[in-house]
């Protein structure tokens, strides 16, 4: 049996699904095995996967459900006393499953590690890196994770079985805040480790759209509303923070990569609800960053305030990890 199951979700991932499985077969631990579930694609997803000569690979192809059910089929194929999961779309760095693996073995208390996170940005000539998530929490992580997933995407677990059978699996409904449930209901029960390094590279949809800040919104307050349901008195007191920070999210989505009216308006009524909800969220750099994006949009001309935000991003960019370890 294989000690480590990776799970891969994929949909109409011809163009990256590749490049995925090829950081996966990169690890320096290799005992693991590799399970793609093909999410009903309509392109080459399944051709180009079939195409991977490795035994360590198995496709299980099903009607398209989304991203929770198709983990769900995943953990039931899987065979190992670990698993991990990673989107069709992101990549690990060869040290990634080690890393973590042994964080795991050193703590038999601990059911779940998790690492830190990059951002891929993806441009038309070239690609750039952002920090992502780079928490160092540790150990009973449930109040702070109720406050907003800083796990930072489903591409970074490494969860012990028995771990995940003390779960519900993912929620269907919750997509796509699927994976910020998932780790809650693994929280109330198990500690988590870090490996306080970059080690996962997520890829950043370039695009703003009004409809995915609504999804995101509706999935998220599902969320909160599901988890404060579920949590002892003494942390009642949370929700407010967990809505003022969901609402930062949506309003950073609003920004991202667009420059028209109607998004910065949006964003503008999403950092005001965040702001009421709670005012001390305005001592936060990530606010004050977005503060400054939303008033550089909203004074300046399309390419002027472009300009300026392209240069502050390439003042924070960071190396790619698998370059330099």
């Amino acid at each position: 049996m294989p000690k480590i199951s990776v799970i891969i979700p994929a949909f109409n991932a011809e163009k990256t699904i590749l490049e995925t499985i090829q950081s996966i077969q990169q690890q320096t631990f290799e005992d693991f095995e590799l399970i793609v579930i093909n999410d009903g694609s309509t392109d080459r997803t399944l051709e180009v996967v079939n195409q991977v000569d490795d035994p360590r690979l198995k496709a299980f192809s099903h009607e398209n459900a989304g991203v929770s059910m198709a983990r769900n089929r995943g953990i039931v194929h899987a065979q190992g006393d670990f698993i991990s999961f990673i989107d069709a779309d992101d990549l690990w760095t060869s040290d990634k499953l080690e890393c973590q693996l042994a964080a795991l073995q050193s703590n038999p208390n601990a059911g779940v590690v998790y690492s830190w996170t990059l951002n891929m940005h993806h441009g038309e000539q070239s690609s750039s890196f952002s920090q992502g998530c780079s928490s160092l929490l540790s150990g009973n992580i449930y109040p702070q994770l109720l406050l907003g997933n800083f796990i930072g995407s489903g591409s970074n677990i490494l969860v012990r079985r028995k771990a995940v059978e003390s779960t519900q699996l993912f929620d269907l409904a919750s997509v796509p805040c699927e994976d910020w449930q998932f780790c809650l209901q693994l929280s109330a029960n198990w500690d988590f480790m870090v490996v306080p390094k970059n080690q996962v590279l997520y890829r950043k949809i370039a695009a703003s759209q009004s409809t995915r800040v609504s999804v995101m919104e509706r999935a998220g307050l599902y969320v909160i509303d599901w988890a404060y349901k579920a949590t002892q008195p003494e942390l009642q007191y949370l929700k407010k923070q967990s809505l003022a920070f969901l609402h930062r999210y949506c309003a950073d989505l609003c920004l991202a990569n667009s420059f028209d009216v109607g998004s910065i308006k949006l964003a503008k009524g999403y950092l005001w609800s965040s702001i009421s909800s709670y005012p001390e969220i305005l001592l936060e750099k990530y606010t004050q960053n977005l503060i400054v994006k939303l008033v550089l949009k909203w004074l300046l001309p399309t390419k002027v305030s472009s300009s300026a935000i392209q240069t502050l991003k390439k003042l924070r960019s960071i190396r790619d990890p698998r370059l330099h370890p």
